[in-house]
């Protein structure tokens, strides 16, 4: 039986391959393998990332076709751009249900934190404000864990 992982990121990966479908898009080996590796990552990968891991295997693939599939998948709104990890470079994310991104401004980890919250604010913003909400982001700023072990005390953030 599959685990319940494996079954969001296969949700995932078919709601990627069904954005690009709709747009008009050829399903060449190249765009499914970077459908598959974002809809399985859980480190919110850059398109440098993706290109490396998936060159090997597929030796044709170029940084060009990445980043275009990624732009597409963004214009679409089946994936999220996240520019703000502190590392200026843009990662991306296949998760788009309403959730919580922790980014570490030391290591630029980006930790996905689901929790109903956000769903109830976005609600509340569209009845207090009559907007129809298309999506948002919270992003909340620290240390992860492995930093703040490697963090000498007293460095002044909130000692």
């Amino acid at each position: 039986m599959p685990t319940v992982e494996a079954s969001i990121a296969y949700k995932h990966e078919n709601r990627l391959v069904q954005a690009l479908r709709q747009a008009g898009l050829r399903l060449t080996p190249q765009r499914l393998a970077i459908c598959r590796y974002l809809s399985q990552s859980k480190d919110h990968p850059t398109a440098q990332d993706i290109y490396q891991v998936l060159k090997p295997e597929y030796p044709s693939l170029s940084l060009a076709t990445v980043y275009n599939t990624l732009e597409t998948l963004v214009a679409l709104g089946a994936i999220h751009a996240l520019g703000d990890a502190g590392d200026d470079a843009t990662h991306y994310d296949a998760n788009i249900d309403p959730h919580i991104n922790l980014v570490c401004i030391r290591c630029h980890t980006i930790v996905d934190l689901p929790t109903p919250t956000v769903a109830q604010l976005e609600h509340e913003a569209e009845e207090k404000s009559g907007f129809r909400i298309l999506g948002a982001r919270v992003v909340y700023y620290g240390l992860c864990p492995e930093c703040q072990r490697a963090e000498p005390r007293g460095n002044g953030y909130h000692d």
